[in-house]
């Protein structure tokens, strides 16, 4: 159990990253990292799309990497065993080693309760931001203490091009860094969203789709 809640921090990064970026901030500088915030958002949800590729180690006992596109409310992600695809309207959720293929609605969150146990308001953060050589490091932190969840996210990112180069997460019991190897924005195409049904025609598929 532990194993995969460590994995799937790895997967929500982007989505932690680009989310806190409607925060209400405190801090004396929460225009402006607001506003940096704004710019990050657009660059991974806009209708240009973008890919980030991502490794992380935890504690020295799992390792992972991988790679998320993200368009819109659309969303692809590949790791070693684990991979999805959602098209915005239908998320196929494939597990390699078990050779299943779970599909639900896009936004049901049952699709990955593992990541279910992430979400969060992000009023409930206090952001802000300090300059360091060539980037600026972006903290979200956690107003009142919490054992579950996120307790606070220090992102840096270029300081001309606003790429994000890294996320230093802290959960309740223990603290990892996340890397982040390559960012684009743009010229990411509709057709990755669309799941590849034939390469998995051997798999098991189970529907969890809501009945209309």
């Amino acid at each position: 159990m532990r194993t995969i809640y460590i994995r799937k921090v790895g997967i929500l990064i982007l989505a932690l990253l680009i989310g806190i970026g409607n925060a209400a901030a405190k801090s004396n500088n929460s225009e402006e990292a607001r506003r940096m915030f704004d710019k990050i958002y657009l660059m991974v949800f806009g209708e240009q799309g973008s890919h980030v590729k991502y490794s992380v180690n935890i504690l020295g006992l799992y390792k992972t990497e991988g790679a998320i596109e993200y368009k819109g409310k659309k969303q692809r992600y590949q790791e070693a065993r684990y991979a999805s695809w959602n098209d915005g309207v239908t998320a196929y959720m494939v597990d390699k080693k078990k050779q299943t293929v779970g599909i639900f609605d896009a936004d049901d969150d049952n699709k990955d309760k593992y990541l279910s146990k992430f979400k969060y308001d992000v009023n409930d953060y206090i952001f802000s931001y300090v300059t360091k050589g060539n980037t600026y490091e972006i903290t979200a932190e956690l107003k009142h203490s919490s054992f579950f969840g996120i307790k606070e996210v220090v992102a840096v990112v270029d300081k001309h091009t606003l790429h994000p180069q890294s996320l230093n997460i802290k959960l309740a019991w223990f603290r990892t860094t996340v890397k982040i190897t390559e960012f684009s924005s743009g010229n990411i195409s509709d057709d990755i969203f669309i799941f590849p049904r034939k390469k998995f025609s051997e798999y098991e598929f189970v529907d969890h789709r809501k009945k209309k």
